[in-house]
């Protein structure tokens, strides 16, 4: 290995940035050069454009990293801007669908809501911001409980997360309280309704800094930093191939799409961490080919309600002032206000689910004012319970050679189905989240399933394994089986049925893998 290795990072978003973080405050001479194939949206590389506070320039940043749906390019596909696919799930602001109906794009009809983002930060600037950690069998068997709790911390303390945030909130407390008379009795010690961890930093007037990459990043984000010197990030850059000589990774071929110039970078580590479909997607089209690429899909099936809350039971547990409060802090930023979000997290063998809570004093769409639950004074809330999708083999994104995407890599079709095992934990959750909701007062919202891909928490299609056996495609130390330089990393990494939100998860496993591949150069 040379002594001052370079580093080509595919991917800015949370797991590439804890790479090159990590990568290069253990090793004092290597550089990282990160490509990102979208632009950047802020002038700190990789902030949440919750962040922003005028509405109007963040709805410009998220239109900007809605990739071939993102105004001009859309035209330039042929996409009308308005058009809507027939049974398509509309994708959130910031992302795109895969399947997007036009030229070039995926095929996803069992997966259709299937999105991504294209943007400096990746999905981290549009995050949510939530990181639980997972519990029980969700946890990576191969990896040993102490071992992994200092894996946790350190993604924790990388990530900026928060365990009391909205602790201090009133109306959550009386929310805990009676998700705690309803469930309390049927978990574990320690895994009850409780405050929902986030990713972020509290400011004096009660509002939060949302974290995305840029915490992760941390000095490399700052141009005075001496770290900062031997990192470069290259936005609007698109990484076309991981070139490699047998076994050895030689460097990625990359295109400027400010100038479609394409060139060779030499690396002597080349770490993927775009997302679960792009990710393999950019490995097949290298013809690095493993059997369980694309294999394994997971996410976790997600069933979704809205409640008013019921002033008489809330104010067993919370004070007409307490309510003020808490909508006066919720006035100071109204851009993006604070709200109280509880949960309770997965455990067994009673709950295997993950239950979020977001209080809000308005629902998230128009009630008519004739409506018995219209400006309900103690509020609205939001609900979801994330369900288990066990991993098999045939839950795929697929790549075709002979058709390409718009961007010229062998296109994607996505295989999923939902067993009979998962839609028995499907309407066990679902009854779950009726009692929860029955629990907190009534439903302007009846529970209902979100269609496949919803969750935006895609995983398994680049799976860790503990053995070289055709069913996984990265070691422990999350690197390609039969490659001695080539890292992969992010959600698509997971091997294991979770409940949870994954970003905290995945950041862990790089932490993992990045001390590996600090150890490997350094040697």
């Amino acid at each position: 290995m040379t002594t001052s290795p370079t580093i080509a990072i595919v991917g800015s978003g949370p797991i590439g940035s804890t790479y090159a973080r990590l990568l290069l405050e253990g090793l004092p001479d290597a550089n990282v050069i990160m490509f990102e194939a979208g632009p950047q949206l802020t002038e700190i590389p990789g902030e949440s454009v919750r962040n922003i506070p005028d509405p109007e320039e963040k709805e410009r940043a998220r239109e900007r990293s809605q990739g071939p749906q993102a105004g001009a390019f859309r035209k330039s596909l042929g996409i009308p801007e308005s058009a809507v696919v027939e049974g398509m799930f509309t994708a959130r602001g910031g992302t795109h669908l895969l399947d997007f109906g036009g030229p070039g794009s995926a095929y996803a009809d069992t997966f259709p809501a299937a999105a991504a983002s294209t943007n400096v930060g990746g999905m981290g600037a549009h995050w949510t911001c939530a990181t639980p950690a997972p519990a029980f069998s969700e946890r990576i068997p191969f990896i040993g409980d102490d071992e992994w709790d200092g894996l946790i911390a350190k993604a924790e303390e990388l990530l900026h997360v928060q365990r009391s945030a909205f602790g201090d909130s009133g109306v959550g407390a009386a929310i805990r309280a009676l998700l705690t008379e309803e469930f309390g009795s049927e978990v574990p010690e320690g895994y009850g309704p409780g405050t929902l961890p986030v990713s972020g930093d509290p400011q004096p007037d009660g509002s939060m800094r949302w974290a995305g990459a840029d915490v992760v990043l941390g000095p490399l984000a700052d141009p005075s930093s001496d770290l900062a010197e031997r990192f470069e990030l290259r936005d609007l850059t698109l990484v076309r191939r991981v070139e490699h000589d047998g076994p050895r990774v030689t460097g990625v071929t990359v295109e400027d799409l400010r100038t479609h110039e394409t060139s060779f970078v030499a690396a002597d580590l080349v770490v993927v961490a775009a997302d679960a479909f792009r990710s393999p997607q950019l490995l097949w089209a290298s013809g690095i080919r493993p059997t369980a690429l694309g294999h394994y899909l997971t996410e976790h099936p997600v069933v979704i309600s809205t409640v008013a809350l019921d002033g008489e039971r809330m104010s067993r547990h919370a004070t007409e002032e307490q309510l003020d409060a808490e909508l006066a802090r919720r006035a100071t930023n109204p851009a993006d206000p604070v709200a109280a979000v509880n949960r309770i997290p997965f455990s067994e063998p009673n709950h295997p689910f993950s239950l979020q809570v977001m209080y809000a004093e308005n629902p998230p769409f128009q009630l008519d004012p004739t409506h018995p639950a219209a400006g309900n004074r103690w509020g609205y809330v939001n609900m979801g319970y994330g369900m288990r999708k066990s991993p098999r083999f045939e839950d795929a994104v697929t790549f075709d050679d002979g058709d390409l995407d718009y961007r010229g890599f062998p296109n994607m079709t996505i295989h999923y189905e939902l067993t009979e095992k998962e839609n028995a934990e499907i309407a066990d959750g679902t009854e779950h989240l009726r009692r929860a909701g029955q629990a907190l007062g009534t439903f302007v919202a009846e529970p209902r399933l979100l269609p496949n891909g919803s969750s935006l928490h895609y995983q398994g299609t680049m799976r860790m394994g503990d053995a070289d056996d055709g069913t996984s495609v990265a070691d422990p130390y999350s690197r390609v089986w039969g490659h001695e330089n080539l890292i992969v990393g992010g959600n698509a990494l997971i091997p294991t049925a979770t409940t949870m939100n994954p970003t905290l998860m995945s950041v862990a496993i790089a932490v993992r893998g990045a001390r590996q591949a600090v150890a490997d150069l350094g040697a």
